[in-house]
């Protein structure tokens, strides 16, 4: 698999990844709850496309996250049915809560702007931390290959809203809020508590 080549300010060093099962890890470092945000959050931007005129393949790019984001509900919960896994409906995440909280609310192509990058900020740390795992768990063929398909998925993602972002607004103002959105990031995964979850601190 190649390397994770993301853009992520701090690094996850691969000692940082909590050690569990391979049962636990599935279930709580993918939980079926995380990919049904993902695939909403995914349908609540199509529906927030930019007047007058959206970006030509908007509705394309954002159905299709949602669509694989559907397929990876169901491949992790068909996964944990089999490995005695249990499936949980709360799912906290202060990670993401607190770079939505970087949005720039009521501010129009801007808010839309920030709640592009934040998906992909989100989608490029789930990226980094799929292909560290894909290599701790080598001895378990099944499991690598579900973290190795889940990093290429959710690194086309990351790519697929940052590139939106651009067709929104101006391409310097957003490369730069992106970067300043990047720092922020770096801050914020560290500050996380431990523990076996996508978006915990090492």
């Amino acid at each position: 698999m190649p390397s994770a080549n993301l853009p992520l300010l701090y690094v996850t060093p691969p000692s940082g990844l909590p050690p569990s099962s391979p049962a636990r890890s599935t279930s709580s470092m993918i939980t079926p709850i995380s990919k049904k945000k993902a695939a909403a959050n995914a349908l609540e931007l199509l529906h927030r496309w930019p007047e007058p005129n959206p970006p030509e393949n908007w509705v394309a790019a954002m159905t299709a996250v949602a669509r694989d984001e559907v397929d990876h509900l169901s491949i992790v919960t068909r996964l944990l049915a089999r490995r005695g896994g249990k499936l949980s409906k709360n799912h906290r995440n202060d990670y993401a809560n607190d770079l939505r909280a970087l949005v720039r609310a009521g501010r129009g192509k801007e808010e839309l702007v920030d709640r592009l990058l934040i998906s992909g900020l989100i989608e490029a740390r789930s990226c980094e931390r799929f292909h560290l795992l894909s290599g701790a768990v080598a001895g378990d063929p099944e499991l690598a290959k579900l973290y190795r398909d889940l990093w290429a998925s959710e690194h086309g993602h990351y790519k697929t809203f940052v590139g939106l972002a651009e067709e929104v607004l101006e391409t310097t103002a957003v490369r730069q809020r992106w970067q300043w959105m990047l720092e922020k990031e770096s801050a914020i995964i560290q500050r996380q508590t431990t523990g076996p979850r996508m978006h915990s601190a090492a």
